[in-house]
Order: structure tokens, then C-alpha cells, then sequence
């Protein structure tokens, strides 16, 4: 789907979807408890993770579609070792399936997808903590349940550490112990899960877009958020208001498009995006197309090693820019239109059904005029 989006103010409040990476981790708890819930209107990601979970426990093969989900292939990938599924096969879209997974895991390439080839056994599992968070919690979720203790040991500096935290605090909801050590976590085997409701909350990556508008001018208000969150991206609420001149994104990958449409936005200013080189391994290379969206639409941008440089200038003109298939480079541009001179022609909009599956409608709701060509 490609739409047309006309400069337009928008107005309002608007409450943001649950987040899915509070979801993920439920679900997938909730499924070791046996349990298998699947939460209304999910999105795309939540989705993938509901059925491949399915898959799991009540197919005799089981073949778990990932789609474009990150989450669900390096959460389920560790589970479906540690209950010994040997040829349990992930498929999902090429750029997924291209994406590193850091680490020995015993996967063989197959025609569209990969296979487990041995399971996960108990003792010493060296991970590298600075490429990817998801396969730390991935590993969290799944060593619990082997038969005897485990120890996960960083080889590197752990990167996205909030949401580790958020996968903790999951765990220990459901009843699982797992005790932090120097250099990694100390996992006791032979533990049983709790199933517990699922307490979905608003997710702050999603608000991020409406926080960044509203601290550009637009009277939007965001409803439902709790400020207690341990979602890593509640740190939007600060940085939209008052955004440094340098923004170490280490810890919040997910806030660049936002921020970077805050900084492109503020007339004189130069603010430069650091510890984003993991934005290269995303749904898109994340560095190369939020850089090539800004300057579509008339925004100054320059692509470093491990990061952006955005310059600010007072209004963005529009014109054509393409999602590259990633769900935040699509909300970046429709959050953009409001405040460019032209028109936006943003190709294939429809990828934000990935994370938030209302987005065009609360965007129209707001006051966003759009047309599809």
C-alpha cells in the first residue's frame, strides 16, 4: 500500500498499543506454564510469536514462520533447543533470515529457512551480549526448564540492558529465579513456570512518534503510558522534550526515527546519534534508511559509522520516500507530513502493521489526511 499524506496538523490524544515486548515475553512464559493465550488485534510480531508457539508444543514438526519478527526467531529459538524439538524449522522474510544470530546455535540452512539440528543442554553458555539483547532473553526464557543449572556468561558488553530487565521481571512474576552474577546469570534448572494473567501495557517505542509531534507543536496528547515502566524507550518522554546535542542510543535503539525527526526539526541545531551500529541488522539497515527518508523529505542527515549527524532546519518540503519494508521508518514519515511544505508519497505505508496495527487509523483519527495511490 502506498499512500499520499498532505500536510495537516494533527489533534488529540491518542492511547499507543500494548507493547511487544512485554507481550512477547509473556506469552512465551505463559506457554511453559501451558498456556497459550493470543491477545486481541495482535500485531504482525505478536502474531508470529502466538502461533509459533502453537507450533511448538503441539506439532510433531514443528515449522515456526517468524515473518519479520526478530523477537519471536531469537526467543523461540532457544526454547524450542532447550525442549529438545531437533528439526524444528524457523522460515521468515530474507532480510530476517539475514540477520546475524552471534554464536554457535546448530542451525542448518534449509531451502527457505533453518533447522535445529541438537538440543540445548544445561551448564556454561557463552553469549555475546553487544550485537543482540533478544537472544540473552531468548536464553533466559529457556534455560529454567533444563533439567539442570545453568550459567550465562557475557563475553561482551551488554547492549538494550533494559530490556533484559524487562525479561527478568517477567520471569519473576511467573516465578522463576534467576540470580545476576559479575559477569552473567546464574539460571537453577528444573523450575516451573507460573502462569499469571497477562498485563499488557501501552508500549513506548510506539509513543515515541506522538511525543516527538507534540514536542514539535502539535497538541497531542498520549494517554495510558505508565511511568514506572521498565520499557527501556520510556526515556522518549524526556528526550522529545528537551533533546542533548549528542544521544547515546545504546540502551534505546528503537527511539532513533523518532528522535532523529525531533532533531531534523529544531532550526540551528546539530545532534549526533551514537551506539546505533546494531540499527544496520534491522528490519531495515535502519542508519541507511532513516537518513534517506530525512532527506527525501527535505531534511539534512549524514550517515556516520555508528550513527547520524542531523542538522535542523525549521520545515521539511516532502516528497517520495520508501518504508524499506520497516515499520518505524513508515510512522517516522507520516509523523513528518505534518510539518512539510508538500505532500508525502510514502511507499508501502502498510509495514506498520509489524508493531502497530491502528497506526493509519489513529493518524486519520488525529487529523492525518491521507490518500491511497
Amino acid at each position: 500500500m502506498d499512500l499520499r499524506l498532505y500536510p495537516a496538523p494533527l489533534r488529540g490524544a491518542v492511547t499507543p498499543p500494548p507493547s511487544k515486548s512485554l507481550l512477547h515475553r509473556q506469552l512465551i512464559c505463559l506457554a511453559q506454564a501451558g498456556e497459550f493465550p493470543c491477545p486481541p488485534d495482535p500485531a504482525d510480531d505478536v502474531l508470529a510469536t502466538v502461533r509459533g508457539l502453537w507450533a511448538l508444543y503441539h506439532q510433531p514438526e514443528p515449522v515456526i514462520d517468524c515473518g519479520a519478527s526478530g523477537s519471536t526467531l531469537r526467543f523461540l529459538l532457544p526454547l524450542a533447543m532447550a525442549r529438545g524439538r531437533v528439526g524444528t524449522r524457523f522460515a521468515g522474510t530474507r532480510r530476517l533470515l539475514a540477520r546475524p544470530l552471534p554464536g554457535d546455535w546448530g542451525l542448518a540452512p534449509t531451502e527457505n529457512g533453518l533447522r535445529v539440528t541438537r538440543p540445548l543442554s544445561p551448564g556454561r553458555i557463552p553469549v555475546d551480549g553487544s550485537r543482540t539483547s533478544q537472544l540473552i532473553s531468548g536464553l533466559l526464557m529457556a534455560l529454567p526448564g533444563l533439567a539442570a543449572d545453568s550459567e550465562l556468561v557475557l563475553t561482551g558488553p551488554l547492549a538494550s540492558r533494559p530490556y533484559v530487565d524487562l525479561t527478568l521481571a517477567v520471569l519473576e512474576r511467573c516465578g522463576i529465579v534467576i540470580e545476576e552474577s559479575p559477569g552473567g546469570f546464574l539460571i537453577p534448572g528444573g523450575q516451573r513456570f507460573r502462569p499469571v494473567p497477562i498485563e499488557p501495557e501501552p508500549d513506548w517505542s510506539a509513543a515515541a512518534f506522538w511525543l516527538a509531534i507534540a514536542a514539535l507543536g502539535c497538541p497531542v496528547e498520549v494517554t495510558g503510558l505508565r511511568r514506572d515502566s521498565l520499557q527501556g524507550d520510556r526515556a522518549a518522554g524526556a528526550l522529545c522534550r528537551c533533546l542533548p546535542g549528542t544521544v547515546d542510543l545504546t540502551d534505546i535503539p528503537d527511539l532513533l526515527p523518532p528522535l532523529a525527526l525531533a532533531a531534523a526539526l529544531r532550526p540551528g541545531t546539530e545532534t549526533r546519534f551514537t551506539g546505533a551500529a546494531r540499527l544496520r541488522d534491522k528490519e531495515s539497515d535502519r542508519l541507511a534508511s532513516v537518513s534517506a527518508a530525512l532527506t527525501a523529505l527535505g531534511g539534512r542527515v549524514r550517515q556516520e559509522p555508528e550513527g547520524l549527524t542531523v542538522w535542523g532546519t525549521d520545515r521539511l518540503t516532502g516528497g517520495e520516500a520508501h518504508s524499506c519494508g520497516d515499520h518505524r521508518i513508515a510512522m517516522l514519515c507520516a509523523c513528518a507530513a505534518p510539518f512539510c511544505t508538500g505532500p508525502v508519497l510514502l511507499r508501502d505505508a502498510g509495514c506498520t502493521d509489524k508493531s502497530y496495527p491502528g497506526f493509519w487509523a489513529d493518524y486519520r483519527r488525529l487529523g492525518g489526511q491521507t490518500e491511497e495511490v
